[in-house]
């Protein structure tokens, strides 16, 4: 880094991004500052920074900013989900005389109204898909109608005859103004089994402009990404290109500053057009990191201070295959609900290949006011197949006892012919519903650890037996392990 503005940065966020974040801050010797609600008093993250400082959650601004006046931060990281992408969290640090690690109030600003994105964007010479404020034509049929100013399937309907919209129109309207406070909604083309592909950029404050290739980020349930990887198998190198060159310009045409982002939806034929721009970093990162040899977090911060990108398009090359898988707190065989609990036993794999971002450790109770996840498993191979390999093998070695996960399920896809040939889309989970049906005659976990052990539990103070914990297994079994 140039002049060191940034001395000490306080992560408004939690779990394994906040863990991921301070990791790099340390190897930049940036001071880090951790918040931490109720909820998350013991929490691995609270104890993972030089400083902590509690909150009355992590939405509220004011209390965020106060927070870094009071531990002396020059700087602020939200990571992603929470106030990543909000605006008025973005100006608020501004106008507290602290730096955002983070895209500037207006990006976050336009770039959140999917109306205003997508004429940004199709001024910029970026496609995008044909959209329609009224109803559309009906041999456009079958639509989405989607909220303007939100996502993650909140406010989205697809409408298949004329006759649908209206109702679709009010019922996204009402879901959009409760999820988003915003109840505008608009309609555009249904594209039948899109790939859902993204494009890595980064910017900085002296104009330039790079993109780190795609990520293929079509395996998903509800509209949530669950795995990703890059090299997308559906990318050439002439589209590659093409798509890059596109993320590049709508990153310039709203002057853009760190890393975000640009979201596209590929076709049958290959014709990809603008989805959306994420003005903040991605869950699934990592991928892109391990390809490319390059810290994205660091980038950010490098950005934050004022310094150059440290590298040039021309210095960017992919090597071999990255996956990601994402491990939640749910019960797959049960219509995928949240799962709590205690984590009472956690053996993540290791070996060459593997990355792990986590954010619990044995004893981390999950509870049910926060996003699920737990932890991303992360594999690179010299190709797809070997990643993929490396990725069954480590989710099969992957124990997490005491709360129900989507280990088991996340295995049985990546295993999956289907998944292997890369033939996969938006819609591959709802066509393959068998990943996620109980399996015959399922032993519940627990009964395989109270068999493994037999009656070797302990003992009370009063000398009465007890029965062994799911650490007392692991701690005392020879070959058992769960499969």
């Amino acid at each position: 880094m140039g002049a060191k503005m940034i001395q000490r940065v306080l992560v408004a966020n939690r779990g394994e991004i906040a863990i991921r974040i301070f990791h790099t801050l340390r190897e930049m010797g940036i001071a880090t500052v951790a918040v931490f609600t109720d909820e998350d008093e013991a929490a691995f993250h609270a104890r993972s920074a030089d400083q902590a400082y509690h909150v009355g959650n992590y939405l509220d601004i004011e209390s965020l900013v106060d927070a870094a006046r009071m531990t002396h931060a020059d700087a602020v990281h939200p990571g992603y989900g929470f106030l990543a992408e909000n605006a008025e969290f973005a100006k608020a640090v501004a106008e507290a005389g602290l730096i955002l690690i983070g895209p500037r109030e207006g990006t976050i600003r336009s770039m959140g109204d999917k109306l205003e994105a997508k004429q940004i964007m199709k001024n910029a010479g970026v496609p995008t898909l044909p959209t329609w404020e009224r109803a559309p034509p009906a041999d456009q049929f079958p639509i989405l109608v989607k909220a303007v100013g939100g996502g993650g399937g909140k406010g989205m309907r697809r409408v298949e005859t004329p006759d649908e919209l209206d109702h679709a129109l009010k019922a996204a309207a009402r879901e959009s103004g409760k999820a988003f406070g915003d109840d505008r909604v608009f309609i555009e083309k249904y594209i039948e089994k899109p790939r859902h592909v993204e494009i890595q950029i980064l910017g900085d404050s002296h104009g330039s402009y790079v993109h780190l290739f795609e990520r293929e980020c079509s395996i998903q349930r509800r509209h949530q990404k669950i795995i990703e990887e890059t090299p997308s198998p559906a990318i050439d190198p002439e589209k590659r290109e093409a798509m890059g060159a596109a993320a590049v310009a709508a990153a310039r045409a709203v002057g853009y500053l760190g890393a975000g982002t640009v979201e596209f939806i590929l076709d049958r034929a290959g014709d990809f057009c603008f989805l959306e721009m994420n003005t903040r970093l991605q869950v699934e990162h990592p991928v892109t990191e391990w390809t490319t040899g390059t810290d994205l977090v660091r980038e950010q911060i490098r950005i934050a201070n004022g310094d150059r990108i440290s590298f040039t398009q021309e210095d960017l090359r992919q090597t071999g295959h990255s996956i990601e898988c994402r491990i939640y707190a749910e019960d797959p065989e049960n219509e995928f609900r949240p799962a709590t609990g205690s984590v009472e036993v956690y053996r993540p794999p290791d070996g060459p290949g593997i990355r792990l971002d986590s954010g619990i450790e044995e004893g981390s109770v999950i509870g049910f006011q926060y996003d699920p996840l737990l932890a991303k498993l992360i594999t690179w191979g010299p190709d797809r197949d070997a990643s993929i390999a490396r990725m069954v093998r480590a989710l099969h070695d992957f124990v997490l006892l005491g709360v129900r996960n989507n280990i088991d399920f996340l295995c049985r896809v990546v295993s999956s012919p289907a998944f292997r040939a890369g033939d996969i889309d938006t819609q591959f989970l709802e066509r393959h519903s068998e990943f996620s049906e109980p399996e015959p005659e399922r032993i519940p976990v627990e009964a395989l650890v109270a068999a493994s052990v037999g009656t070797s539990g302990g003992r009370s103070s009063a000398g009465t037996p007890t029965s062994p914990t799911f650490a007392d297994v692991w701690q005392t079994r020879e070959s058992w392990r769960n499969t």
